[in-house]
């Protein structure tokens, strides 16, 4: 892309009162955003209202600031790989064009030379951006082996079980020279990372998979873009599969919007005291597939996988179920949280004696500490 189609497709983004789906209709009509801004005002007028054609005609006051900072972005000579994906590229994901407004730009970084949206062997892994621990092992195991069974993992770069099936992700995809490990869709300009703290899993997914946005360089993490952003990450992935949702989580959006994509959705149970669950729990009421292993989700999407990766998955899961030589604490905290004087009911131990058994296993990651003093086993899915 030269720099004068790159300010093209920029100022149509950046043309107030077009949308994508105007753009879309506009470049239907017209061609490529060079032919649109060169139509006479009455042509423009026939597909687009006053407002909007009065507007094609205006130059945006920020066009050239923001063409020399991305054309400067393109070209920094920097390991990694930066690209601009329009609507008119074959590179462009063709489930996104099937959506009502797919995004006019697509802002790339990392691997691109291994993205093959036409392929697309991906699912999504969403939830809640404060999960319990088992929520939060539960997404990074679910990314890892998901990852081994050959699928790309779409995520948020959210703190939580975004973060969480990322590096998941990339461990189960680590070795793997020839597809991309996990993408992220951010609600920021890709000059940015947001939150902050996952600047460093931001670097690993440029070195091993992709970082997408819509939105133009400098832009901040505004509030409305995160819930708009999720239409992209159910857009991208074959299925979405919700692993910790309260009933208010954004995450619900993602699957609300795959299930009307006609993608599939699925959700991971959790206890009936979580109000964490719920949103999971709501969503198998609504029909999504329950999920319990790699292989529900493998099934559902009539995608085969490697042996070894359905072995090691399933393997995990047997290694964490009930067995004769397993600790009896851990028998009797079960699944969901309790509470030490309940733990001291059921076990008949004196409590002091329980806090040092119970941070023993908090240390070795069996057990996570909750606010309110109650205690969680962990599950390794």
């Amino acid at each position: 892309m030269d720099r004068d189609e790159l300010a093209g497709w920029l100022r149509l983004l950046l043309t107030p009162g077009i949308g994508n789906t105007s753009a879309r209709r506009l470049m239907a009509a017209f061609g490529l955003p060079s032919a649109v801004f060169a139509q006479p005002s009455a042509s423009l007028r026939e597909v687009a209202t006053p407002a909007q054609a009065q507007a094609l005609q205006q130059i945006p006051p920020e066009l050239e600031a923001q063409l020399e900072t991305t054309w400067q972005w393109l070209d920094a000579d920097w390991v990694t790989q930066r690209s601009i994906i329009t609507l008119g590229d074959d590179r462009y994901p063709s489930t996104l064009l099937a959506m009502e407004d797919p995004p006019r730009l697509l802002y790339a970084l990392g691997r691109t030379d291994l993205w093959q949206p036409a392929s697309n062997r991906s699912i999504a892994i969403v939830g809640s951006r404060n999960p319990t621990p088992q929520g939060e092992a539960n997404a990074r195991q679910f990314g890892k082996a998901c990852a081994q069974a050959g699928l790309t993992v779409v995520s948020g770069l959210a703190l939580g079980v975004d973060s969480a099936a990322h590096l998941g992700a990339l461990e189960g995809a680590a070795g793997a020279m020839d597809r991309l490990a996990t993408i992220a869709v951010v609600g920021t300009g890709l000059d940015r990372v947001y939150p902050k703290r996952n600047l460093a899993l931001a670097h690993q997914i440029a070195q091993h998979g992709l970082l997408l946005s819509e939105y133009p360089l400098g832009t901040p993490p505004l509030a409305p873009n995160f819930p708009k952003r999720n239409r992209l990450i159910a857009g991208l992935a074959q299925g979405t599969l919700v692993v910790e949702a309260a009933l208010q989580s954004g995450s619900l959006i993602t699957a609300r919007l795959a299930s009307e994509q006609g993608k599939e959705v699925f959700a991971i149970p959790g206890s009936i005291h979580s109000a964490q669950a719920r949103g999971c729990h709501a969503l198998i009421r609504q029909g999504a597939k329950l999920v319990e292993t790699i292989q529900d989700v493998l099934d559902e999407l009539k995608l085969s996988s490697t042996p070894d990766s359905i072995a090691a998955h399933a393997d995990s899961i047997s290694a964490n179920g009930q067995n004769s030589t397993e600790d009896p604490l851990l028998t009797a905290l079960g699944y969901d949280p309790v509470s030490l004087d309940a733990l001291v009911a059921r076990t008949g131990i004196a409590a002091a004696h329980l806090q040092v058994q119970l941070l023993e296993l908090e240390l070795d990651n069996q057990v996570a500490r909750l606010p309110g003093g109650l205690f969680q086993r962990i599950a390794h899915t």
